[in-house]
């Protein structure tokens, strides 16, 4: 473990609240409505926590940074966390901001259970200050990646911007498929707009195109140049990333954004915690929630339990991440090293491809399970 001079204790040791600093895109050009369903999650959590007796009698306190997709942001918002002696860090949406924080976090000696972010390197180097709910991108996009050849696809184009986490997934793509007959045609849409992509498409006799690029733009242009091109009628089109599953992406497409697979990260039939947390969920955000909202929901009943247990020094945080076994809205949660991983993993993270049925756009269809 990375020791810095020994972190400040986390408040609470007088009687005042025990805080967690939770880190959420929650102004644009961060994905808003993700931010708002990973709140709702953090924050429903807290209070059946304080609802059931709070950390030893303390209540739990939420301490909350709007990161807004800045990497920059949020690693200053993890040292303003640090500074008023936050017991450990949750939450974050996006990959590139989550390891600008995880690696703040490493650096300082400040606990952070990562909700959402599924960057396989999260940190440059192995950490013990950092866990991860998320499944790693490598398997949910390759859990993705045998969905397309199941369904047929071997000629997959990628419209893809500038990022490390859309350049990550094109490469897993591209290695898982390789073998297995697959080719992945890159379309770089620095240069292309969506009506090009067409034109490129058919070029490359492409049957499936994944979007691997920011949302509402270019991604909302993208699907309906498309959908418009009578030439692609039969051509699938994929989100990895999951933009379709937020009502903001069926509000912007309509029946054009159904029948779009992506992944998500909920059981076939959640438990009586989940249905509970659901119903409880949906209340709150007067919608369906999303699977980030359960993501949420989870790291702080993650962190509340290491809590509990070992206290609100920082070390002995981090050092308890090999011993949780928490039961979460999606199964029971334990931490372990997986090869390749930098930080504490959640190994068995259920993983579903779905889409929007075009029946009836407001309802999902499983269609394949790792």
């Amino acid at each position: 473990m990375n020791t810095p001079p020994m972190p400040p204790r986390a408040e609470g040791a007088d009687g005042s609240s025990v805080r967690i600093g939770a880190l959420v895109p929650l102004s644009r050009p961060g994905w808003v409505e993700a931010g708002r369903h990973l709140l709702a999650g953090l924050e429903l959590a807290a209070r059946d926590v304080n609802e059931a007796g709070g950390i030893a009698g303390r209540p739990l306190e939420l301490v909350v940074r709007d990161t807004a997709a800045d990497p920059r942001r949020a690693a200053a918002a993890v040292d303003d966390l640090a500074r008023l002696g936050v017991a450990a860090l949750a939450g974050e949406y996006h990959s590139v901001v989550a390891r600008a924080a995880a690696a703040r976090a490493d650096a300082l000696g400040l606990p952070f259970l990562c909700s959402s972010a599924v960057l396989d390197a999260l940190t440059e180097q192995p950490t013990d200050w950092v866990a991860r709910l998320a499944p790693a991108q490598s398997r949910g996009w390759r859990i993705y990646a045998d969905f397309l050849l199941g369904a047929g696809h071997r000629r997959i184009a990628v419209a893809a911007e500038p990022s490390v986490y859309w350049a990550s997934g094109a490469r897993i793509l591209r290695d898982h498929l390789a073998p297995r007959g697959g080719t992945v045609i890159e379309l770089d849409m620095r240069a292309l707009t969506p009506t090009a992509v067409c034109d490129e498409l058919l070029d490359h006799r492409a049957t499936a195109l994944l979007l691997l690029v920011g949302h509402p733009e270019p991604a909302v242009s993208l699907v309906k140049s498309v959908r418009r091109d009578e030439r692609l009628a039969r051509i699938m089109i994929g989100a990895p990333a999951g933009q379709p599953e937020f009502a903001e992406w069926a509000t912007s497409l309509g029946d054009d954004g159904a029948a779009i697979p992506f992944l998500r990260y909920l059981p076939e039939r959640l438990g009586p915690l989940g249905a509970r947390v659901e119903t409880a969920l949906r209340e709150r955000l007067a919608e369906a929630p999303s699977f980030v909202a359960f993501e949420g929901y989870d790291t702080v009943t993650v962190l509340a339990d290491v809590l509990r247990a070992h206290g609100t020094d920082r070390a002995r945080t981090a050092g308890s991440w090999p011993r949780v076994a928490v039961e979460g809205t999606r199964g029971q949660i334990r931490f372990s090293r997986t090869p390749g991983i930098s930080v504490w993993q959640w190994a068995a993270p259920p993983i579903q491809v779905v889409d929007r049925d075009p029946a009836e756009p407001g309802r999902f269809r499983v269609l394949h399970a790792g």
